[in-house]
């Protein structure tokens, strides 16, 4: 009778709407930022869209962006969100070399509304410039061209850095801005980092050590190295995760010199803006300026793999608003060969993108994304309001996982061919935690050093 009452008396009252919680990509425009930005194929990269700088941030309601034109020039572009096309500050500086580890990267102080420059530096001093106060706090208030920044500078501001690779921004969750950078070179180097306050930089110090003994798997030692950082990333609680691989100076570890000596997925954070730094179970492991980060430091590894299976560096890491981290690697797992000998080649057909995850209990778990790179490239993660997880792999596709099923459920989401795109996208992780859309430069294939489009695609996530 209770069921006959319900068929017979349907509900007249409105059912209440479920919120989508999945994840989910909507495409929402492809624009050009530059017909002709300059293309040259350097470590099986392009200059303008490496996964190691900020070339695409979102700040008060507009987006910036940076790349070099075709007359080597650096370009700073930026549009308000709600609307208009790029407003485009050619600067004097032109790339100085064909070298795509020479990226522009961008920043932005919360603190003095100045849009900070850092540019052209492959194990040399920087060219650095910053803008007028009030730039990016007050943009309505400021015409946009290449006046509103000053003179190219050789140090960050006054501050002697050295020679320097790598130079990336990050804003502590007070407005500071600091900046991240490696001296010393591959194999041998040393993460530092510096920080804007009050109008200037000052120095804070090296944090990574290149010194100690790491023994490869055929009994060879290496006593030089350097850390590649996989990201700095602040949560919302205003933690600092950093993961990384080890990339050995002595390339005798390896089994055939035509792999890469990176090794092992190491982890640690820090909860007082990067000056002490603690290992997983909390553990001092070092100092900012003071006692480094060694390969022998206790506690660092989250994911062990040896030297021969062509581990990527810098690829991408991120904190769910829980304040997991979780970090993307990719390599040549064993199933295919225990020895890469031809790197790209290897790569290239066996390599494959895993996703590492920290559990409640310290513990990692690592789970294989059932969609292959296809690419020697990087491959960045980023979240949605709802902690689904995305990939932005090589040529812009994107994969995603939802939260609810513990991010086990990779499937491809976008995939658009005819963007044309070569390897690496630039991604505009600020932007996605502002409003929920997805932002990525691409520039697209071209042949020898023929210019070619760069764009900024736009997704809404989730």
């Amino acid at each position: 009778m209770v069921l006959a009452a319900s068929v017979l008396q349907p509900q007249l009252q409105p059912q209440p709407t479920v919120a989508q919680t999945g994840p989910s990509v909507t495409f929402l425009a492809d624009t050009v930022l530059d017909q002709s930005a300059l293309y040259f194929v350097s470590y099986d990269g392009l200059v303008n869209n490496n996964a190691f700088q900020d070339a695409l941030v979102t700040y008060n309601g507009y987006q910036y962006a940076a790349w070099y034109t075709s007359s080597r020039n650096a370009v700073i572009a930026r549009r308000a969100l709600s609307g208009g096309g790029w407003e485009k500050a050619v600067l004097p500086h032109r790339l100085s070399v064909n070298d795509s580890h020479n990226v522009i990267s961008i920043g932005i102080s919360p603190q003095d509304g100045t849009l900070h420059v850092a540019m052209d530096t492959h194990n040399t001093r920087l060219y650095y410039t910053k803008s007028v106060a009030g730039l990016a706090t007050q943009p309505g208030s400021h015409q946009w061209s290449p006046s509103v920044f000053g003179t190219v500078q050789r140090t960050l501001g006054g501050a002697e850095l050295g020679n320097m690779t790598y130079p990336q921004f990050v804003v502590t969750p007070e407005g500071a801005l600091q900046f991240s950078y490696r001296t010393g070179g591959s194999g041998n180097g040393v993460n530092e980092l510096a920080e804007y306050t009050g109008g200037s930089w000052r120095k804070l110090g090296g944090w990574s050590s290149a010194t100690g003994n790491y023994t490869g798997p055929n009994g060879v030692v290496s006593t030089t190295r350097n850390m590649y950082l996989h990201g700095l990333t602040y949560d919302r609680r205003g933690r600092l995760h950093a993961a990384f691989t080890w990339r050995e100076g002595n390339t005798r570890v390896l089994c055939s010199p035509g792999g890469l000596s990176n090794h092992d997925t190491g982890y640690v954070y820090s909860d007082d803006r990067g000056r002490t730094w603690r290992n997983g179970s909390g553990t001092v492991v070092g100092t900012t300026g003071g006692t480094r980060i060694s390969v022998n430091s206790p506690g660092l590894i989250a994911e062990r793999l040896d030297p021969n299976h062509g581990l990527m560096n810098q690829e991408g890491q991120g904190a769910d608003s829980a304040g997991t981290p979780h970090v993307v690697i990719s390599y040549v797992p064993g199933r295919f060969t225990q020895c890469v000998s031809n790197y790209a080649q290897q790569r290239t057909q066996y390599g494959r993108t895993f996703h590492v995850v920290r559990n409640a209990n310290g513990t990692w778990t690592k789970r294989e994304v059932p969609v292959p790179p296809g690419s020697t490239q990087r491959t960045k993660l980023v979240f949605d309001r709802n902690d689904n997880a995305y990939l932005v792999m090589p040529r812009g596709r994107i994969v995603s996982a939802s939260k609810a099923e513990g991010w086990k459920d990779w499937t491809l989401v976008f995939d658009r061919p005819s963007m044309n795109a070569f390897g690496e996208v630039s991604v505009d992780t600020s932007r996605v935690a502002v409003d929920g859309v997805l932002s990525f430069q691409y520039q697209q294939r071209s042949t020898g050093t023929t210019p070619s489009p760069i764009r900024v695609v736009d997704v809404r996530l989730g």
